[in-house]
Formats: C-alpha cells, sequence, structure tokens
C-alpha cells in the first residue's frame, strides 16, 4: 500500500565555497523522505488479474513507473516569513537526479513556512504560480479546455520550521504526492477501435501548496489519454494523469463543498463507497465503418484521490458504445455523434 524513499539534504541558502558565512546564518539540516502512498499493485493485481491481461498489466507497469516513483529529479524549497504578509524570504532549487543528496543551508534563525515541491521541471502541464507568497504559493496546469495528461509523479510538503539562535537543527519534511491516475481497460470484443479517443474530465486545475487544498473550475479541462496496446490479447488501455477529483460532499476526506485534500494515511486511504453525484468522467469517442461517431460517457461516482490509481473495465457493444463491467458507473450514450456546442475535446 505504501512505498517511500529517504531523500536527505542539507541545503545551500549561501555558497558553500564562501569563506566567510558569518552573515548567513547559523548551519540547518533537513532530512526529506518521499511518502509514496499508493494502491498501483492493489489495483493492478486485483484488476488486471487474468492471464489475458498479462500484457496489457506488463505495459501499464512501465508506463506508470515514471509516476508512481518515490525517486525525485528536481526539488523547489522555499522559506516563507510567518506573519504580515507572508512573503518568499529565501528560495532554492536544486537537479537531484538521486534519491539522496547533501546541501547546505544557512540562514537566519527565526520562524518560517517551508514548502517544498518535486518533479515539476520536466512536467510541461504543471507549473508553480504565485510562489512570493506562502498562501498564493500554488501548482497549476496550463489553460485549455483539453489538455494533455501529466507525465511525472509530483510531491509538495508544508512544515513549520522555528529556528532557534545557537543550535544546529535537523528538520524532517515528508513529501506527498499531489496527483494521481485513471485507466479505462478496452476490451474490443471484435471491434475496431484503432480510431477511439478517450478523455477524463471533472477534476482539480490547481494546488494551493501551503493549505493542501486543490482548485475546481466549471467546466474543468478535458484530460487527453494516452493509449496502451497489449497486441496479443488485444486489449487496449487509455490513461490519464491529473489532479484528484472532488470528493463527495459528506466524505470525511472533503475539506469545503466536496473539494479534497492530499492523502498522507497510510492505511487504507483510497476505500470510498459510491455516492448518489457523479465525480468524474471518461468521454469516449469511437468512430462506425458508416461514418458515424459514437460517444460514450462514463460517470464515476468513486473519488479519485491523490497517490490513487483507479481501472474502469468495458466491453464494446454491438452499436459501438462502451459497457462498464460495475453496475455502479453511469453510462450515457449517443450514437450519431455530431461536435457542437460548448463542451467538446479536441479530438
Amino acid at each position: 500500500m505504501m512505498a517511500g524513499a529517504a531523500l536527505m539534504a542539507v541545503l545551500a541558502g549561501c555558497s558553500a565555497i564562501d569563506e566567510n558565512m558569518d552573515d548567513c546564518g547559523e548551519q540547518a539540516q533537513m532530512d526529506y523522505e518521499l511518502e509514496l502512498v499508493t494502491n498501483v499493485s492493489t489495483e493492478v493485481q486485483t484488476q488486471l488479474n487474468t492471464e489475458t491481461d498479462v500484457e496489457l498489466a506488463a505495459t501499464l507497469k512501465n508506463y506508470l513507473s515514471s509516476i508512481f516513483t518515490d525517486y525525485a529529479h528536481d526539488v523547489n524549497l522555499s522559506f516563507y516569513a510567518t506573519g504580515g504578509d507572508s512573503m518568499r524570504l529565501h528560495h532554492d532549487e536544486h537537479i537531484m537526479n538521486s534519491s539522496e543528496h547533501s546541501y547546505t543551508l544557512f540562514i537566519p534563525r527565526q520562524k518560517y513556512m517551508h514548502l517544498a515541491v518535486a518533479n515539476v521541471e520536466g512536467d510541461p502541464v504543471v507549473y508553480l504560480d504565485g510562489m512570493e507568497n506562502c498562501h498564493t504559493a500554488a501548482l497549476r496546469q496550463v489553460a485549455g479546455d483539453t489538455i494533455e495528461s501529466h507525465n511525472t509523479g509530483i510531491f509538495t510538503a508544508r512544515q513549520l520550521m522555528e529556528m532557534i539562535e545557537g543550535i544546529d537543527q535537523t528538520f524532517n519534511v515528508k513529501l506527498f504526492m499531489a496527483n494521481c491516475s485513471a485507466m479505462l481497460k478496452v476490451d474490443p470484443q471484435g471491434h475496431d477501435v484503432s480510431k477511439m479517443r478517450v478523455f477524463a474530465t471533472g477534476f482539480a486545475t490547481a494546488f494551493f501548496i501551503a493549505d493542501s487544498v486543490y482548485e475546481y473550475k466549471t467546466p474543468a479541462p478535458m484530460i487527453r489519454a494516452t493509449r496502451l496496446d497489449a497486441d496479443e490479447s488485444g486489449l487496449v488501455g487509455f490513461v490519464t494523469v491529473n489532479f484528484p477529483s472532488r470528493e463527495p460532499s459528506s466524505s470525511s476526506h472533503s475539506s469545503v463543498s466536496g473539494a479534497t485534500r492530499t492523502v498522507i494515511e497510510t492505511t487504507d486511504p483510497f476505500i470510498a463507497q459510491p455516492g448518489d453525484e457523479v465525480l468524474w468522467e471518461f468521454h469516449i469517442f469511437l468512430p462506425q465503418a458508416d461514418g458515424t461517431t459514437t460517444k460514450t460517457v462514463l460517470g464515476i461516482k468513486e473519488p479519485l484521490r491523490a497517490g490513487q490509481f483507479k481501472i474502469i473495465k468495458v466491453k464494446i457493444g454491438d452499436k459501438g458504445q462502451v459497457v462498464p463491467e460495475s453496475p455502479t458507473v453511469g453510462v450515457s450514450v449517443t450514437l450519431d455523434w455530431k461536435p457542437g456546442g460548448t463542451y467538446n475535446p479536441e479530438l
């Protein structure tokens, strides 16, 4: 259920080659640990557990290996005032390229709110915004009605630090995953799915790091799914990586009005019963031999949380419609769909 790797760092606020570091403050060590709380192994083992699924499962594991990982490529570290305008007082960035690295931090002794983010640099879909102020510091997705999936597992941390004069201190900071993933597993049942297009929607568009709260906009953008083929079995997977969905309004995971927070529990944090409301959706477009396109919208009533991986299994029906295996997944089918309106993805 949970995997982790220690990411040790002692940060450099002043240059390590400075001869006189009297004005830099006293030395402090920061110990960072990436806490990968995820259900990936459990979900793959329970949902792709037949001989027919072996090839798709292997392809999927390879694809997700760079997403659900406790490896940090880059880290972005900010230290903020805890009063007044909460402005950023110190900032540091490093390319880690390993699970362990060492630096030295020399900054004035005072109380700070510390925010840390890992693995943003390599993701063209997600960027840091508002970082000069603690409470505006956020991860944001690029704007657009239709956008690509995230391509890294992004981790964040927030911690109050009180640095005491005359004492060399060690601070332990744990980073938790801020995004998640879902896959539509398709059994073609003999139908041509070579031109099938899949999108997911209903997810957050930003994450405020200090408050650990996601932001949602309506309509939410369509996230374009990446296609994974299992040639021998004919099965196809469509995977998205994105921010979490909303929580059911009555959920204990919910903070305000169905919003969700990062997952920090270490036991069964992804168990949720389907409610009455649709929280996120798959939109599937399948061209037919007669020139028409069948559109199916699947409504999922269980939340998709930070660090979680979810598989929705479907088959293709005789008219190109998508038929979910689970009776709790809602279905809406348009047999002769044509582009129009204001909420259509860029196919």
